[in-house]
């Protein structure tokens, strides 16, 4: 397939072009985009031939702009986290669909916005709110114990030296800005010139993730996916760190019928419900050439599966979801 052009846009997405692909639109056919952020990926749903595209944020910024962003009737945005896909889609009378695409994390214009407290690159306030309501970043780092921040880093940033950064954190309390978080986690860790990566990448990604409760809302969004996709529908997940990646891969494993099922030394492992994905592709990374116009992209992953005809696994089970 041919790269999807796109219009002058701020921010093109990550392998943008392979998710198209994997999502092989057909011209009349319904597409999820649940994750609108610049509207990139409903941009090129539409413009591959797509007859609709519901396009899903719980960022109240990105609805209010996407209207402009993305100027095409087919278009239908929702204010709703993609977990909820399922039902906002069939109060509106919109499911089944014939694709759903995922880019997980935050955003390129949330990452941009010194404003929403997602990076360092320019101080602003502790935010890190995608929804812009509920706790804030400054919130959680100035009430939380030592034990609790200490555990987000570890459990969320994969943070070897969580216990001395929470520990500086409560030190240096109360905190109101990123600038004044990068720095205390700089000098507990040590950062100097040419690094690899700042050593405060770690904390702020915990804190991000653990104040948007973003791993359940994927897990809950894949199976939200699962129960709206069409039999044939296509499903593309692009994920950034292997935390959300190992959560896509054992639920397209799970899903697919993947899971070992024992072998004649043991127990024979009770089977679980028909496959309700097939076609799991191995996962796609980014060209060196995106890489080069695009050093976000580095850590990008994209995992693909079709649906079968089988039931959603938490419609057969008798026991509720797996």
């Amino acid at each position: 397939m041919t790269a999807v052009s796109q219009p002058q846009a701020a921010h093109v997405p990550v392998l943008i072009d392979q998710v198209i692909a994997s999502l092989s639109i057909q011209s009349g056919e319904a597409h999820v985009d649940g994750t609108f952020g610049a509207g990139g990926y409903s941009r090129a749903m539409l413009g591959a031939g797509a007859g609709r595209v519901i396009a899903f944020d719980r960022d109240p910024d990105a609805i209010e702009q996407g209207a402009s962003l993305v100027p095409d009737p087919r278009l239908t945005l929702i204010h709703e986290r993609f977990s909820n896909m399922d039902r906002a889609l069939e109060e509106r009378g919109l499911a089944p669909v014939d694709g759903v695409a995922l880019d997980i994390g935050v955003s390129s214009m949330q990452l941009d916005q010194a404003d929403r407290g997602f990076a360092f690159s320019s101080d602003g306030p502790l935010d890190m709110r995608m929804s812009r309501a509920g706790e804030t970043a400054a919130d959680f780092l100035n009430s939380a114990d030592e034990a609790e921040i200490a555990r987000v880093l570890r459990d969320y940033g994969e943070e070897p030296r969580a216990r001395a950064v929470a520990r500086a954190i409560v030190a240096a309390r109360p905190l109101t800005h990123t600038a004044e978080l990068a720095a205390i986690v700089r000098k507990t860790l040590g950062h100097h010139k040419g690094m690899k990566s700042d050593p405060a990448t770690r904390t702020f990604q915990a804190i991000r993730i653990h104040l948007n409760a973003e791993l359940d809302e994927l897990e809950a969004g894949l199976r939200a996916a699962e129960r709206v996709l069409r039999p044939g529908g296509r499903l593309a997940v692009v994920t950034f760190h292997s935390l959300e990646d190992r959560i896509v891969k054992r639920f397209l494993k799970d899903r697919s019928g993947a899971t070992p099922s024992g072998s004649r030394h043991l127990p024979e492992v009770k089977r679980g419900p028909p496959p309700s994905f097939a076609k799991v592709m191995k996962p796609v990374s980014p060209s060196e050439d995106e890489l080069r116009s695009n050093p976000r992209a580095r850590s990008a992953r994209l995992r693909t599966a079709v649906r079968t005809d089988a039931p959603a696994w938490d419609q057969q089970a008798q026991g509720g979801v797996r």
